[in-house]
């Protein structure tokens, strides 16, 4: 009988790289395609926790059922192999922390504009397309706006701190995905719903919510670039980049040293 040995630190932190030097190699327009499908199917996951909002009596469990539909744009994206924004702050830096040169770090640069850019218009896209467009009944299109208030309330601080907690987790999910074999949906459920239930913000996922206000009219762009998109992206980067790429190459350099 075959004993099944954990996979250790250094082989998910080189498969982790080695995905990310993959993604500095790929074209502007394989990025830029691929980050705005990420885009449109992070909507999926505005529209199933509408749907499932909207089937649930108002009561204080409620959200325990409907974040989970917070997961489905995630579950499309990761396992569909989209570019998204906040998986490149892991991928995409591990070989810069290797490597430690301009080259990789305008690589870096490069990558993170065009996937953020492209993200984002394919959140815009989707937000338009269910704002304007009779899909749902007048009562799922109150939910969803419902469902889609509050990421920028709490002010500057507050949502730069919620989005480094959505930024370490997306990072750790990102970490924890090459070992997980046949746990991978499991892992981005619990994470993602995680997320999700704790208010966290997200860059991407929270602005197809904050678009999807701006396009029905219930705030503005001043509010959504300035209260909510700044600090999370701020956020989601800090979360990604230092709290897990940073401890997690730390981990393995300190491993080799000491070998």
């Amino acid at each position: 009988m075959q004993k099944r040995v954990a996979i250790g630190a250094h082989i998910v932190h080189e498969t982790i790289r080695r995905e990310g030097e993959q993604e500095l190699q790929r074209s502007w327009s394989a990025l830029g395609w691929s980050g705005f499908a990420a885009g449109l199917s992070m909507g999926f996951s505005l529209v199933a926790e509408g749907l499932l909002s909207a089937s649930l009596p108002r009561a204080a469990w409620s959200p325990l059922v409907s974040k989970l539909g917070y997961s489905v744009g995630f579950l499309i994206v990761v396992l569909g192999r989209q570019q998204l924004f906040t998986e490149t702050t892991l991928t995409a830096v591990l070989p810069l922390f290797s490597s430690r040169d301009a080259k990789t770090a305008t690589g870096v640069l490069r990558l993170w504009g065009i996937v953020l850019v492209a993200n984002l218009a394919g959140a815009y896209l989707f937000a338009v397309t269910v704002a304007r467009i009779p899909i749902f009944s007048p009562h799922i299109y109150q939910v969803m706006l419902d469902v889609s208030q509050g990421g920028a309330q709490g002010g500057w601080a507050v949502i730069f701190v919620r989005a480094i907690f959505a930024g370490w987790l997306i990072a750790l999910m990102v970490w924890l995905l090459p070992a997980a074999e046949s746990a991978k949906v499991s892992i981005i459920i619990i994470i993602t719903y995680i997320i999700g239930l704790g208010g966290f913000n997200h860059v991407i996922a929270g602005s197809v919510k904050m678009l999807f206000l701006v396009v029905r009219g219930a705030t503005t762009w001043h509010e959504y670039f300035m209260q909510f998109f700044l600090p999370t992206l701020f956020g989601n980067i800090v979360g990604g980049v230092s709290l897990v790429a940073f401890l997690g190459h730390a981990q393995v350099v300190a491993d080799n040293d000491s070998g």
